[in-house]
């Protein structure tokens, strides 16, 4: 074997420097070479281009993010150990994010030495940070992006559905069971019936006609500890005086006539539960007198009976009448109202909480596709903008039936303006001519009569918009299926 001279061995060295060099300067990474002393030794074109040209400084002052560890993640300190990278490290430097991979190698002067392997991920990094982004804020994004664009319908369209999807997703996410809205107020409300369901206190629920006061009922009983246990609904409105405390508190056999036998009552039957009192404002001053006896002491007296029974049963109440007026006109007791009001949830009218009208209306619509079978998939804005003009008189429930009968009749995926007709029981083109003959008849008639007249017309007017459904009309009229059926029949009213 030939012997080289010590020429011929740096010339050898020489080569193989040269070579290695040119292998740097085609690799697509940046490369550096890191001496034990952090001073760096070389670097590829590509890592002057990125950098500049670093050769000779430390590597600690150009290299090394001072917010990162980085005794923990030098790969100098590492690779001295004698230690490669097998996984990519990740690490801003300046302006500039990058990803790298490091390994130890001795020189041919048998100094340590520390090669690092870097790619420029600053443009994927910025695409991450954007879309970690847009996914935290996809509803916002989509409904700018919806004011912005304008193009055509078909665009439109798509881009819609996926906002009713997020908002669907939503109204589920933060219902809490039924309570629809983020509005101010009803978030409020339901971080109050959460303060409140768990314990036994008495419920008030106060609103106007169709705000959701059975709703709040439901949930309060739902979310309490008795919520196993039963839970009955009584319309103190749609039964007249007997009839509602033979139900409410039961009867002694001969009490009156009909009573053949003995029959509990409502708060002996839920007892251990909850009883919701719907339109206790209704009530007469008798009843009320005997509902402050349940109360106050906890019992019953069944109609005909003298003996008190005791009762444990959570009373949730609720009425659409001003109380404090009707306690001013002696129509209701004061204590019997400071015994009811000890928690008062007053549920705000759909025109005061308008934040929570495309959410209600989202519910809806998702609600009556899937009872009818449509694929309703577009909320257009004109249809978006005619519901937030709305004064909404009937509130939710107004809302509600508007909705049910726009999905009903709506021959297309979209609904349209034509779809939308807002309740009006005695027809909007009619209101003054109707109200004028209405005149007209109390100027003949008693003021008894008189409103005989318009009742009828109501209940008319009502089975006719709903196709005879007597279901339907004693949800919408708010009356009881009993004195539903007696007026009908009073006034000779076909359902046909």
């Amino acid at each position: 074997m030939q012997t080289l001279s010590t020429k011929e061995l740096q010339q050898e060295i020489d080569r193989l420097s040269r070579n290695s060099g040119n292998l740097f300067e085609i690799l697509p990474e940046m490369v550096f070479i890191i001496s034990d002393q952090r001073i760096i030794q070389y670097m590829n074109a590509l890592a002057i281009k990125r950098f500049g040209d670093l050769t000779g400084k430390l590597c600690s002052e150009y290299l090394c993010n001072a917010n990162q560890n980085c005794a923990k993640r030098c790969p100098l300190l590492i690779s001295m150990k004698g230690k490669s990278s097998d996984i990519p490290l990740d690490a801003r430097i300046g302006e500039i994010d990058t990803e790298f991979t490091h390994m130890p190698f001795a020189g041919y002067k048998g100094h340590s030495l520390v090669m690092l392997l870097m790619r420029d991920i600053t443009k994927r990094k910025d695409q991450q940070r954007a879309l970690e982004q847009v996914n935290e804020k996809i509803e916002e994004v989509l409904k700018h992006k919806i004011q912005e664009l304008n193009e055509n319908e078909s665009v439109r369209s798509q881009l819609l559905k996926q906002v009713n999807t997020l908002k669907e997703k939503l109204v589920h996410s933060q219902s809490d069971g039924k309570i629809i809205g983020k509005s101010k107020k009803m978030q409020l409300i339901r971080q109050l019936v959460h303060q409140v369901a768990p314990t036994d206190s008495i419920i008030l629920v106060t609103g106007e006609s169709g705000t959701g006061k059975e709703l709040i009922a439901n949930l309060i009983h739902q979310k309490s500890l008795r919520a196993k246990k039963p839970y009955l609904s009584i319309n103190c409105s749609s039964l007249n005086d007997n009839l509602l405390e033979s139900e409410l508190f039961g009867h002694e056999k001969g009490a009156f006539t009909g009573a053949s036998s003995t029959k509990k009552g409502k708060f002996e039957t839920v007892d251990g539960g909850t009883i919701f009192l719907d339109e206790i404002g209704d009530i007469s001053p008798r009843m009320q007198s005997s509902l402050l006896r349940v109360l106050q002491n906890g019992e019953i007296i069944r109609v005909g009976g003298s003996q008190p029974i005791k009762v444990d049963v959570r009373v949730i109440a609720a009425t659409n009448k001003d109380l404090g007026k009707a306690i001013e006109e002696n129509e209701f007791r004061l204590d019997l109202f400071y015994r009811l009001s000890v928690i008062n949830i007053r549920l705000p009218p759909l025109r005061e909480r308008q934040d929570d009208i495309i959410d209600l209306a989202v519910h809806f619509i998702s609600q009556f596709r899937e009872t009818f079978k449509k694929a309703i998939t577009f909320l257009p804005n004109n249809v978006i903008d005619l519901l937030l003009r709305h004064d909404w008189p009937g509130n939710i429930r107004e809302l509600q039936n508007v909705l049910h009968r726009a999905v009903l009749i709506c021959p297309n995926t979209v609904l349209s303006k034509e779809d939308i007709v807002f309740d009006d029981p005695v027809g909007q083109n009619n209101v003054s001519e109707y109200f004028n003959n209405l005149v007209k008849i109390l100027a003949t008639n008693s003021l008894k009569e008189t409103l005989a007249q318009a009742e009828k017309d109501l209940i008319k007017h009502t089975l006719k918009e709903l196709g005879g459904n007597t279901t339907e009309a004693i949800q919408y009229l708010q009356i009881g299926k009993t004195a539903l059926y007696e007026k009908i029949k009073r006034y000779n009213i076909h359902l046909n």
